[in-house]
């Protein structure tokens, strides 16, 4: 799972009545609405995709399946969804980003174990989904750590339905229906990279190696990838599978998805911005 550093709410242009920060998936949530409801129905949505998606809790669905030893699971729909959402994500990134890894990793990084081994990224058709069904293979298990929080924020989008909000999980966020000063973190200088107003609805997602090397990436240059885009699961995932892949795969996947918004920041402090990242910004300031 990706450790995000995203600062957020440095001053919104539009003053909402509620905001609220909730304990949700292992981190802070950051809540801003015109009404009380809608803040603690967010909190409820978010919550309820931790107890379904979250490997960490026993009675989780994603744990049912994990120990399911090839039986098929009956799952609820928000689960099946995101596990859609997952292999899609990693039909798009060549596999850099996978819904799936061993077992027996997963079950010692639950136990609190510091030395696990390495979290290797299993083919995701080793997941097998019917109509409302799952089925694992081999030793696969289910981690949905690089994609849980951007569907959280997607889910509460989604069954929400307010003209207007923002959510962040941990950095990862979603800002719908006006504008907003947003800003990235430089973990280069301890600061602040750049600073941006929406000009349309964006999720944001950064992806950076800031506490251990916990990704593995082929580009040794690149420090840290932040990813703006419309659905917050992809942005999410995107990220994640992005500061894994070389520059060259990189560059491919942009041509493949000029929707994607990227924004690069590299060892010697250079960055890349695509187009699609511009697209979402005005102005975007960088420090």
């Amino acid at each position: 799972m990706s450790f995000r550093l995203l600062f957020a709410v440095l001053l919104p242009l539009v003053a909402f009545a509620v905001q609220k920060v909730f304990f949700v998936m292992g981190t802070y949530a950051v809540v801003d609405f015109e009404r009380e409801e809608d803040a603690y129905k967010a909190y409820r949505i978010m919550k309820e995709v931790e107890e379904k998606l979250s490997h960490y809790i026993e009675n989780s669905e994603v744990s049912l399946l994990n120990r399911s030893e090839g039986k098929k699971v009956k799952l609820s729909p928000l689960t099946l969804r995101a596990l859609r959402k997952a292999i899609e994500v990693s039909e798009k990134t060549y596999g850099h980003f996978s819904p799936l890894t061993e077992g027996r990793v997963i079950e010692c990084l639950k136990k609190g174990v510091n030395e696990c081994g390495e979290k290797k990224r299993l083919p995701a058709d080793l997941l097998e989904l019917g109509e409302d069904w799952a089925r694992l293979k081999g030793k696969a298990a289910v981690d949905l750590g690089g994609i849980g929080k951007g569907f959280a924020l997607e889910e509460v989008y989604r069954r929400l339905k307010s003209d207007k909000g923002f959510v962040s999980i941990a950095g990862d966020m979603k800002v719908w229906g006006h504008s907003r000063l947003l800003a990235i973190k430089d973990p280069l200088k301890d600061g602040v990279l750049a600073e941006m107003v929406n000009v349309k609805d964006v999720c944001l997602s950064t992806s950076g190696n800031y506490v251990k090397e916990h990704i593995k990436k082929e580009d040794i240059t690149l420090v840290q990838i932040t990813v703006a885009h419309t659905d917050c699961s992809l942005a999410d995932a995107f990220a994640t599978a992005l500061f894994s892949m070389s520059r060259k795969e990189r560059r491919r996947f942009m041509r493949e998805n000029p929707q994607v918004g990227v924004l690069e920041l590299y060892g010697d402090g250079s960055l890349f911005i695509n187009r699609a990242f511009r697209d979402f910004f005005s102005p975007i300031l960088i420090r």
